[in-house]
């Protein structure tokens, strides 16, 4: 199993290029930035995870430049988002800022996508709530059309262009893992039809086990090989890590609180420790 970290990265955080060094140095696989091109101020929408919005989701820089820094000094380390707001998002602008990072980095790029919660933000770039799981599938499927064709074209009722160039294709073929993350109740069918692989949200290894078993049905029922789970905000315990490399966890991502190198880099060491006990 493969360990990773994920943090926002914040503008009052450890700078990417300098965290993403930090974590390589440390052997880990992986290391994913959330985004959130703003946060409504009127506060409309419920944060479904604690009582209070944290003050970095309202302080992110952009995920792909995050990624670029993060990419421009380091050499294996894995870059990908967790998750990119597609549905907020052009996607044929898009497609190009994950092509030319996966480009520029050699092919380490995991494009992780979700339908997000806020809907005052998705309204304000034009999406509607209701219908985002649609709009998500169309914008990545248009993606997916861009990446692997020289002359690309796709449409649908939210997307729709004919025959465009763009490059440069993806280094990594056919493209980027596209990892879903959530867990509703319709999740595992869209990995299935449009994505590569899973991000969950926190869960133990037995909540789990199950729910990867049903994926691997319905992924060989499709005709489809393996679609490996990369557990978000995977819990720091060696013995828990040792259950989920049990039931062939592809990775865990352990999640970092935002803030400066000082407080950032002990964390690590201490995860460090914890993978090599784990190991």
């Amino acid at each position: 199993m493969r360990f990773g970290v994920y943090m926002f990265p914040a503008d009052y955080a450890i700078p990417p290029d300098e965290l993403a060094r930090a974590v390589e140095a440390r052997g880990l696989h992986g290391l994913y930035f959330p985004e959130h091109t703003h946060i409504p101020s009127s506060r409309l929408s419920p944060f479904p995870f604690a009582p209070e919005l944290p003050k970095e989701y309202s302080h992110t820089l952009d995920p792909f430049v995050a990624m670029a820094a993060a990419a421009a000094v380091t050499k294996t380390l894995r870059l990908g988002t967790s998750i990119c707001l597609v549905v907020e998002r052009d996607p044929i602008t898009t497609a190009k800022e994950v092509a030319s990072v996966d480009h520029l980095s050699g092919g380490r790029v995991d494009f992780g996508i979700g339908g997000g919660w806020n809907k005052e933000e998705m309204e304000n770039h034009g999406t509607d709530f209701s219908r985002r799981w649609k709009v998500l599938r169309e914008r990545t499927e248009a993606m997916q059309a861009i990446w692997t064709h020289d002359v690309a074209s796709y449409h649908g009722e939210f997307v729709n262009f004919d025959k465009i160039w763009s490059w440069p294709k993806p280094v990594q073929k056919p493209y980027p893992p596209v990892l879903m993350g959530g867990d509703g109740p319709r999740t595992l069918q869209r990995i299935v039809r449009y994505a590569d692989g899973w991000m969950p949200f926190p869960q133990s290894a037995a909540e789990l086990s199950g729910k990867m078993r049903t994926l691997a049905s319905m992924a060989k029922e499709a005709g489809r090989g393996p679609l490996p789970t990369h557990l978000f905000a995977a819990k720091a315990d060696a013995d828990e890590l040792r259950r989920l490399e049990d039931i062939e966890v592809y990775q865990s991502i352990f999640y970092l609180p935002p803030g400066p190198a000082e407080a950032i880099l002990p964390r690590l060491d201490k995860l460090a420790q914890v993978v090599r006990r784990a190991a």
